[in-house]
């Protein structure tokens, strides 16, 4: 069954996390705003250290999409033509200029008006260039308009939308702002430096581009070995050798490129060092909010989500087997580089492409890791792996690399000539299950279950069933989840307490405890989230201690998060939790304040306010949310409960009606409703609502319940002992319907 929602004002929980959606394809230089650590950290050294004994290996990486992520605008790095170029994009005039070395964009700033913004500096070369603009309070923004480096033309990266100044997606808003968004994986040893008091950053880095410590480590203990005794006359001191060599095996390797080639959030400034990637980060899960339902790619995903899935992962490959860990190409041309490991005269042949050698349909990567556009024009593959599924395309809708090509063909057609290649049955793949189980119906719990309970399914997988099962309010959802908690994949551990948040605590809370103190931090932090709300004095004495400590990593990544305003909202959802209004208010002004259009903030700023009997200001709140979106009907819902709260019957039934209209699947939408009318002795009415409730949600008992006393209150008995049957069937021994069982004489 799936869960319910509250019948009062839902406090709209904002449990996901911060997911760094960078922006930009590579990054510029210092200046005075951004200092260089050098002096302050003798850790880093700088490339210029690392020249005169690897210095081919410094060439390559001259050559590379991380040497030109971020450096000063000058005529060298520059692409873009800036020789008094107007470009008219979406109702915005543009100009592209210079003032003698310094060069200048003309365009709409936060204000509607045009102003004249001086480019600091370059953010990659290919196959885009964007550039960065220096704003007070330490910060820098990354304007839409972007150089197309193969094209040689200006274009937008939000081709056809008109996006107001005041909106948090515009150049100059909370989106496309560097500090938050890019910073960190385009230079080295990078600080934000956020200060959430002043809302201002003083940004360090070590060395401005992504140089050799960036994936190495701090070279300084390196440098005074090899310049001492010691390694002279060939005695190895720990601690004393880089990060990374050449023999580093696949999981060094991985979480060295995760954390800026993956969709992840950042725990802390403040780094473990740790061979267990959420100990300082918290991946995304291949989940359908940002991949397709079969883990493919949708949104800007990155790498690390998707080789997670594949097979190559799961037999040891690693980043170097195709990459040049310096220079960042491939090591090979087209086929050759799968041919490394996969028998040419096996693969690399028409009998296994069936296309002919030397076309588009014979190459590996488009049949194998199908590429996606973005940022207007940046193509990069999907690092699955997969066989292509057209099958799969006909039954549930997912894309499929066949159609890349073959556009005039239908997704049925395909998949008959993958039947009239390789016959009619598929070798299983977790998308089976997984495209079923993401669906959240009353049929996907099976598929979750099988998922997890299969030993050869990718634990990324495991952990987005897992995650889904938390839609799952049953004995058996509740059963599998515990048993995820000793897992030892650390996002399994983490997704299943995530999702156990849809159980009551005696459910879970001497299962858990143990988690308090789990080796990974992130981990910890999910522990600590579920036990907040638990009164201080339930917690079992021997977690106490554990839980305080837990709390503190908690409190301590929400604040971390501050500078993005999703962040403010995530920790003002934390005081609200644990009833700190103050605070809670505090947070949720400052979201809005970085992004006015925030409706999940303003509804649950909407909810404080009435919770602490300010419902003025609740109703004032739910007003703004309306006007940012008149068409959402959690809000008219949410009206229709304070309005029935401030005793205006009218406007509640008029706002409840709304949400019905605009399609509503809240079943408690319908059970309000109906019972609202029922207090108004309009019993066709409620009749009628709760009628059209079941229909949408036919395994809600709640439903049942409320309609049996409609017809109760109707004088209806047939009607209310058939209604109670049905509701016994569902759900037979719950205590609250006992009596009215009894009642009826419902056996």
């Amino acid at each position: 069954m799936l869960k319910k929602s509250s019948i009062v004002i839902t406090v709209l929980l904002i449990l996901y996390v911060i997911f760094r959606v960078f922006i930009v394809d590579s990054c510029s230089s210092k200046d005075t705003e951004y200092t260089e650590a050098l002096s302050a950290n003798n850790a880093y050294t700088g490339d210029k250290s690392c020249v005169k004994c690897h210095t081919a290996e410094h060439h390559q990486w001259k050559q590379s999409d991380h040497y030109m992520s971020m450096l000063p605008a000058n005529d060298s790095t520059v692409k873009g033509d800036f020789n008094n170029v107007i470009f008219i994009a979406d109702g915005i005039t543009s100009r592209f200029f210079k003032k003698g070395s310094k060069f200048f964009i003309n365009t709409e700033g936060s204000d509607g008006k045009n102003h004249d913004f001086e480019v600091k500096y370059i953010f990659g070369y290919k196959p885009l260039q964007q550039y960065l603009i220096h704003f007070p309070g330490g910060r820098m923004q990354v304007p839409r308009l972007s150089w197309d480096v193969n094209k040689k033309k200006w274009f937008n990266q939000y081709a056809g939308q008109k996006i107001p100044s005041h909106d948090w997606l515009h150049w100059t808003g909370n989106a496309q702002n560097w500090n938050t968004m890019c910073a960190t994986c385009h230079s080295t040893n990078l600080h934000k430096n956020y200060d959430t008091k002043t809302d201002t950053y003083k940004t360090s880095y070590s060395v401005i581009n992504v140089s050799c410590e960036s994936c190495h480590g701090a070279g300084q203990k390196h440098l005074n070995y090899v310049n001492g005794s010691d390694y002279k006359s060939g005695n190895k001191i720990t601690s004393s050798f880089i990060k990374l060599g050449k023999n580093s095996g696949q999981l060094e390797q991985i979480n060295t490129c995760a954390p800026c080639h993956a969709r992840v959030s950042e725990i802390s400034p403040k780094h473990i060092e740790s061979q267990e990637i959420m100990d300082n980060y918290i991946p995304q899960i291949p989940d359908t909010e940002f991949f397709q339902a079969d883990g493919q790619v949708k949104d800007e995903d990155y790498i690390y989500t998707s080789f997670l899935q594949s097979k190559m992962y799961s037999k040891g490959v690693k980043c170097s087997n195709c990459h040049n860990p310096h220079s960042i190409k491939l090591k090979h041309i087209s086929n050759q580089t799968c041919v490394q490991c996969h028998i040419p005269k096996k693969y690399d042949t028409p009998k296994h492409t069936f296309h002919i050698t030397g076309s588009k349909g014979s190459l590996c990567v488009n049949c194998h890791m199908p590429g996606k556009l973005y940022m207007g024009n940046d193509l990069r593959h999907d690092h699955s792996f997969r066989v292509p599924r057209p099958d799969l395309s006909v039954k549930y809708g997912t894309p499929n690399a066949c159609s890349n090509c073959h556009k005039d063909k239908s997704e049925k057609a395909l998949a008959d000539a993958v039947i009239k290649w390789y016959g009619p049955t598929r070798k299983y793949h977790f998308a089976d299950d997984l495209i079923p189980g993401s669906k959240l119906d009353n049929n996907s719990e099976p598929h979750l279950i099988q998922l997890i309970n299969t030993p050869t399914t990718p634990n990324i997988i495991k952990a987005t069933a897992v995650f889904y099962l938390g839609s799952f309010n049953t004995k058996t959802s509740l059963n599998t989840l515990l048993s995820c908690l000793s897992h030892k994949d650390a996002q399994i551990r983490y997704r299943a307490l995530r999702s156990l948040s849809s159980f009551p605590p005696s459910n879970w809370i001497e299962k858990t405890g143990d988690l308090l103190s789990d080796k990974a931090r992130a981990v910890r932090i999910a522990a600590a989230d579920l036990f907040i709300t638990i009164p201080k004095e339930q917690i079992p004495s021997q977690y106490a201690n554990a839980f305080e400590s837990a709390n503190q990593e908690l409190i301590s990544f929400l604040k971390y998060q501050t500078d993005f305003s999703t962040g403010n909202i995530m920790l003002a959802d934390y005081y609200l939790r644990i009833q700190d209004y103050v605070n809670a208010e505090s947070f949720y002004l400052k979201g809005l304040k970085k992004d006015s259009l925030m409706n999940y903030a303003l509804l649950n700023l909407s909810s404080l306010y009435n919770a602490v009997g300010k419902n003025d200001a609740s109703m004032h709140v739910l007003q703004k949310a309306l006007k940012n979106d008149p068409n959402n009907e959690r809000i008219y819902y949410n009206l229709a409960l304070l309005y029935n709260e401030m005793n205006d019957t009218v406007a509640a039934e008029a706002s409840f009606a709304k949400a019905i209209a605009l399609k509503s699947q809240n079943p408690r939408v319908y059970y309000n409703y109906g019972l609202m009318l029922n207090s108004r002795k309009k019993f066709k009415e409620a009749e009628a609502v709760l009628q059209k409730g079941i229909a949408i949600n036919s395994d809600t008992p709640d439903l049942y319940y409320a309609l049996t006393f409609v017809h109760i209150q109707a004088d209806n008995k047939t009607k209310a002992q058939q209604t109670a049957s049905r509701l016994k069937q569902m759900d037979p021994n719950n205590p609250n319907y006992q009596e009215l069982f009894k009642s009826l004489g419902v056996q």
